[in-house]
């Protein structure tokens, strides 16, 4: 087991995170089935989709079957789609069924919707109990799960609910990216290439060098994606752990992104596609503003080609979509990372771990949204 620590900054409220990263196959009875501690409340959090995993199914059955005096279950349903306020009312409801205190720990089992949802929970339940994560996808591996966010969408816009409330811990096991589908690894892949193009050219020079290897989800390339992954994350977080500044830089393409997914409607594509496709947004932007040169441009979009991700101008989940463009800059516009009712902030870079930040005006944004 190799273990990463991510430390929150002194009067952040927190302590720190341990990212522990286990090899072989997910062993979720070893980890959480010991000896019960008659003091310790535990609500097990998870979705239909999970529940079934193989690696999951056998400790969920036993938690359905042989319940411990203190523990619960709360299964919600897959997908973006529940990503709801109701869902996370849901997992409160169930807390206060149980007669939990704030001693409980809420165990997030799942991908970026249950991590994000289950610390959300953990947060405003009684105003705070411990969280603890199991992130069975590789986009919450790299990101969802590490770093503190937490919440929930609404009003068919991404995030728009939560609050900072970090995990006391994060357990990994790599070997779960191989049970995902082709999509979904492909959707969590995207936000480890942004990540990459961010704070590591060696990761990125691995990925594409390995990239039969990366996509036939050899153990050892997912864990040396991962673990890299996790601790450029870690590191960041550590000197802005509420975004005020480089932290910031993790949302490269996100604005483009999230703005995809509401439109496209949320689920249509998933957040890793979008996440990849607004990357190939942001080079187009900033070499056309002049902040970067068309070679970088021409490179970091033939990388994301070559994983597979669409970098047109206008993606396809919209091509038979009215008034496409003029859609996609409205959702960029109520983004959250915006300071100004009248100008989008977007995250580019002028070349490989070399980002910043800048408002761009419409005529720019619109000109690479294929308007």
């Amino acid at each position: 087991m190799k273990t990463t620590e991510l430390y929150f900054p002194e009067g952040s409220g927190f302590s720190k995170t341990d990212i522990r990263f286990f090899t072989g196959e997910p062993d979720l009875a070893a980890l959480y089935g010991g000896k019960e501690d008659e003091g310790l409340c535990r609500l097990f959090v998870t979705d239909e989709t999970v529940a079934a995993l193989p690696a999951v199914s056998p400790f969920i059955g036993s938690l359905r079957t042989a319940p411990r005096k203190n523990d619960a279950l709360i299964v919600l349903g897959a997908g973006e789609s529940y990503k709801t306020v109701d869902s996370v009312l849901a997992i409160v409801k169930a807390a206060l069924e149980h007669n939990f205190t704030r001693s409980a720990v809420f165990v997030g089992i799942g991908g970026g919707v249950i991590t994000d949802m289950t610390g959300f929970a953990a947060s405003i339940f009684k105003r705070g109990v411990r969280a603890e994560f199991v992130p069975t996808t590789l986009l919450a591996d790299v990101d969802a799960a590490v770093g503190g966010k937490t919440g929930c969408d609404f009003d068919s816009y991404k995030n728009m609910i939560g609050a900072f409330y970090p995990a006391s811990c994060v357990n990994v096991w790599p070997s779960f990216a191989r049970s995902l589908s082709g999509r979904e690894f492909v959707s969590g892949l995207g936000e480890a290439i942004k990540t990459a193009f961010l704070f590591s050219r060696e990761l990125l020079d691995f990925m594409r060098e390995k990239k039969d290897a990366v996509m036939d989800r050899d153990p050892g390339a997912l864990f040396r994606i991962i673990s890299e992954c996790c601790s450029a994350k870690a590191e960041v977080v550590h000197r802005d752990f509420k975004e005020k500044g480089e932290r910031a830089f993790l949302n490269l393409g996100h604005t483009f992104g999230h703005a995809l997914e509401s439109v496209a409607g949320l689920g249509t594509v998933t957040h890793g596609e979008a996440v990849a496709w607004g990357m190939g947004r942001a080079l187009d932007l900033s070499c056309s503003l002049g902040f970067s040169s068309s070679l970088f441009r021409d490179e970091g979009k033939g990388i994301l080609s070559a994983f597979g991700y669409d970098t047109d101008p206008l993606p396809a989940a919209l091509r038979d979509a009215e008034d496409a463009p003029r859609k996609l800059l409205d959702a960029m516009k109520k983004d959250k990372k915006n300071i100004s009712t009248s100008a989008v902030r977007v995250i580019m870079q002028r070349y490989y771990c070399d980002t910043f930040i800048a408002e761009a005006p419409d005529k720019a944004l619109l000109s690479v949204l294929g308007g």
